[in-house]
């Protein structure tokens, strides 16, 4: 697996802060943590909790990335397929999914 370019990992700290900050308001910060070939998502809330949401894997392009979701009731990350229902997918598109999930209020 290729390992993505400091300037990659940068703009994808980037990109993803910016989204976050317009699209999830319930979002002070976002965490971006490297390693190899993968980046892992973390979301710091407005009361201070740390919430695990995805892992991103580096295709060898910026703006394409592999996504799985993180699952606290198995402490791990499984493949996921994006709503668009493609394994890749921009960063954009795989926080909101990932928010989807953990962050918002279910209906009903």
């Amino acid at each position: 697996m290729p390992t993505p370019p400091e300037s990659t990992r940068l703009s994808l700290e980037q990109r993803l802060g910016e989204h976050a900050r317009t699209a999830w308001p319930q979002i002070r910060r976002l965490h971006v943590r490297h390693r190899g070939a993968f980046a892992y998502v973390e979301a710091e809330l407005a009361d201070g909790e740390q919430v695990k949401l995805m892992r991103l894997r580096y295709g060898g392009t910026a703006s394409r990335w592999g996504f799985a979701l993180y699952y606290a009731s198995s402490d791990r990350y499984e493949d996921s397929l994006l709503p668009t229902g493609g394994i890749t997918g921009t960063p954009e598109n795989a926080l909101d999914c990932a928010c989807q999930l953990h962050l918002a209020a279910p209906d009903i």
